[in-house]
């Protein structure tokens, strides 16, 4: 298993941390903002960056359910400069045959869920709009990628996410209406494994409603996973300008398979999607919030346009 490391905001100062949550006490090393990224874009492999995180003295020991410490999404950059995509459409399960070895590349379909400063982590809720159709969880491997002050990304390792979406509003217009269904929450595990993108990973998806299980499936995602070539779906996206901008801090969603909605299940507000990513030794869980705000605010007949010209 690759090593793992993680940063937290902790009364006002951001922490770094080495390994995979458990209950015994947690030990956090003080980290400058930018501290981790730069060790990533220094290069020297895993110890040197583990040599970066450990090198203050000044360390402090807390309880693992500490209500003051907030978990950050993998090296998130203080700045908006940090961008969430991903692609659609790539699991081997959608494609009528694997692929040839010498299969051509075609491009799979690109998405943008956002900045980086919208990403939630574990515990957290995601927040979906009223007018949200029918939802689907995607359980997916999220490469992060930090560019250099020359545009040039450099690899710094993996996480998991929950690419959540609206799937009934994407059903209505696949072809226009994919970018508005794509604009639900995100989250990622804070937990950065230091390593190649996993080949396998599996685990299960566990829906849970007023407390009792609604429904729950096994998921299977990685390269191997994956229809298209992993190195060739990064090189291809990284050859567009927009994706080099110095500095910017990329979060890449691979794709992934059929999860309850394609069983049946619908989504509905307050339901807990859990995802057991056994293979990894990690949770991520988030309870599902529905805005009803919004609703309101379109009911008073000016909306937006209202509020700002008040």
């Amino acid at each position: 298993m690759s090593t793992v490391i993680f940063e937290v905001e902790y009364r006002g100062r951001r922490y770094a941390g080495v390994g995979l949550p458990t209950d015994a006490p947690v030990t956090l090393f003080p980290v400058a903002e930018d501290q981790l990224r730069n060790a990533v874009l220094a290069g020297g492999g895993t110890q040197a960056l583990l040599d970066s995180l450990t090198s203050g003295a000044d360390t402090i020991t807390i309880a693992a359910d500490d209500p003051e410490i907030h978990f950050l999404p993998p090296l998130l950059p203080a700045s908006n400069n940090s961008l969430v995509t991903g692609f659609m459409g790539t699991h081997r399960s959608k494609f009528p045959a694997p692929p040839a070895p010498d299969e051509e590349f075609k491009a799979p379909n690109w998405l943008i869920k956002g900045f980086g400063s919208w990403l939630e982590t574990n515990g957290k809720p995601l927040t979906v709009p009223s007018t949200a159709v029918e939802l689907l969880e995607e359980p997916e491997v999220g490469l992060v990628f930090v560019n250099d002050e020359f545009g040039n990304p450099h690899y710094a390792g993996y996480t998991f996410g929950n690419d959540l979406n609206d799937i009934g509003l994407h059903l209505q217009n696949p072809w226009g209406w994919t970018p508005y269904a794509k604009l639900c929450d995100t989250s990622l595990t804070p937990w950065l494994f230091l390593g190649e993108p996993p080949t396998t990973v599996t685990g299960q998806i566990i829906i849970e409603r007023d407390g009792e299980v609604a429904w729950k499936g096994d998921f299977s995602a990685g390269a191997d996973a994956i229809f298209q070539r992993v190195p060739d779906m990064v090189d291809n996206l990284f050859a567009y300008a927009g994706m080099r901008r110095p500095g910017l801090v990329n979060y890449l969603l691979l794709g992934s398979d059929k999860a309850s909605w394609h069983a049946g299940y619908r989504i509905a507000d307050g339901d807990r999607v859990t995802f057991d990513i056994a293979s990894h030794g990690v949770v991520l869980a988030n309870d599902i919030v529905v805005a009803a705000q919004a609703e309101t605010a379109a009911s008073d007949g000016f909306g937006v346009w209202g509020a700002a010209s008040a």
